[in-house]
């Protein structure tokens, strides 16, 4: 039976509105969600690179977390993947050319996890490489959402993000409890070598960016542009003050490795059962993508990160039950607290980080948009870096091992404690949900054209995350 004209457009309405949440579902669009599915679905590998690190290659868990901060270099300095595709043109693209060589990358790197890496070395040396494929399809798709999302309102902008976070999300669920499954039944390498294919989706989607061809010569004159155009971003005060609380907000120490290597070690919970986690918490995101989305994306700023940390700081509190086994004495299981746990702090987690998103894009000067969103994500990064590694001198400090737990119950309050710190400089951030008024507004920024961009997980720390 044939649709007629007016039903076949009321059905397109439909789903532009309740699947794509309004935004056109273009082949460029799609071609973006594609690569924020594929960061999802990456997370088949993630438990098994933790048994890999702890049961093969034997590392403590201050270790672990300061290799996972090693792993975070390459979205540091992503403005420089930026630079590079605005300067260095490969074969004649500046988009579609980085897209394709970091699908291929990221194939690399994880068949070489599969195959030739048996050290700490060479296994920084791997994910280092996945970290950077990801790193540098995001600089270019994130640069595409900026784009769409700068001269939005609050609300539109909230509906990009909420949808790009929710197919990332949707990516995750999908291989959360799958991953678990693979790694209870096949070896780390085997869960690899399945996981090296997923990143040439992203090369495969390469064509449907809009993206002229151009000559192949470099174009340094653009990198110099840029950079003075950011100077005279971040001086303004608008710009620098929401961006040093976010630092601060993100670099305070997590406890996520040794209560990794509690889990398994003390709880002897299985690849599987994290695996259920890690399915729980997949959903658990796009509960609180949808929260957001639904009663959240117009409040100011001041109010969602202010009072989402505390609630963030209180409930991750309650990991202290388990790690002092009071959850027993209670008469509640292991595995069905540390189910219930994880569900709460990830929405919580994903609620309080999609503002930061948000307020990144919308306090980018006119002109040079996506470079400096890109640059904000670089500093939201470093954070991460830190947070890792003063999260593994601080695991060292306490002597919790991949025995000794004694210590984890200070170690993981502590870790809640301080994410309390940046609080007071809350008045950094806007007061309102409106776009910040900027300084500077000269035809130089206004005639640089935005490549870049970036997005990160939330800070929370939940068990399979």
């Amino acid at each position: 039976m044939l649709i007629s004209p007016p039903s076949l457009t009321q059905f397109k309405t439909t789903i532009t509105e309740k699947l794509f949440l309004g935004n056109e579902p273009t082949p460029e669009l799609i071609a973006i969600l594609t690569v924020y599915f594929v960061q999802g679905i990456l997370g088949l590998a993630r438990l098994a690179v933790s048994f890999f690190l702890k049961d093969e290659l034997g590392l403590s868990p201050a270790q672990v977390a300061a290799l996972m901060g090693v792993a975070a270099l390459p979205w540091i300095i992503k403005p420089v993947f930026g630079f590079l595709s605005d300067s260095l043109p490969l074969f004649g693209y500046r988009r579609r050319s980085y897209i394709i060589l970091s699908g291929f990358l990221g194939t690399i790197a994880w068949v070489l996890m599969a195959t030739v890496v048996h050290s700490a070395t060479t296994a920084t040396l791997a994910i280092l490489l996945s970290s950077l494929s990801v790193a540098i399809s995001d600089v270019i798709v994130d640069s595409l959402v900026v784009i769409r999302v700068q001269q939005k309102s609050q609300g539109e902008t909230g509906s990009l993000q909420s949808l790009c976070w929710g197919v990332s999300a949707l990516g995750g669920l999908i291989t959360a409890y799958v991953s678990g499954s693979l790694l209870q039944s096949f070896s780390t390498q085997t869960v690899f070598g399945i996981t090296a294919s997923f990143p040439l989706l992203v090369s495969c989607v390469a064509m449907l960016i809009q993206d002229d061809r151009v000559s192949d010569r470099p174009n340094f004159s653009s990198v110099r542009l840029q950079t003075q155009q950011l100077w005279l971003g971040i001086k303004q005060k608008a710009i620098w003050l929401p961006t040093l609380f976010l630092f601060l907000w993100q670099s305070t120490p997590t406890a996520d490795s040794a209560f990794f290597f509690f889990t398994t070690n003390e709880l002897g919970f299985t690849p599987e059962f994290l695996g259920r986690v890690r399915l729980v918490t997949s959903i658990a995101s796009l509960v609180g993508v949808a929260i957001f989305q639904r009663y959240l994306k117009n409040l100011s700023f001041r109010v969602i990160l202010g009072w989402s940390t505390v609630i963030a700081a209180a409930l991750g509190m309650t990991t202290l039950l388990l790690v002092t086994h009071t959850n027993r004495l209670l008469g509640i299981d292991d595995h069905w607290f540390s189910l219930g746990d994880s569900l709460i702090l990830t929405v919580v987690g994903q609620i309080t980080f999609m503002p930061v998103l948000v307020l990144s894009a919308k306090i980018c000067p006119p002109g040079v948009e996506a470079t400096f969103f890109a640059l904000l994500m670089s500093i939201w990064n470093l954070g991460g870096l830190l947070s890792h590694e003063s999260g593994a001198l601080l695991t060292h400090a306490l002597g919790v091992t991949d025995t000794n737990f004694e210590n984890l119950w200070l170690l993981v309050t502590i870790t809640n404690l301080t994410t309390l710190l940046p609080l007071p400089f809350l008045g950094w951030l806007p007061d309102t949900s409106n776009e910040p008024e900027h300084e500077t507004n000269t035809p130089e920024m206004l005639a640089a054209e935005p490549e870049m961009g970036a997005n990160h997980p939330p800070k929370t720390p939940v068990l399979g995350s």
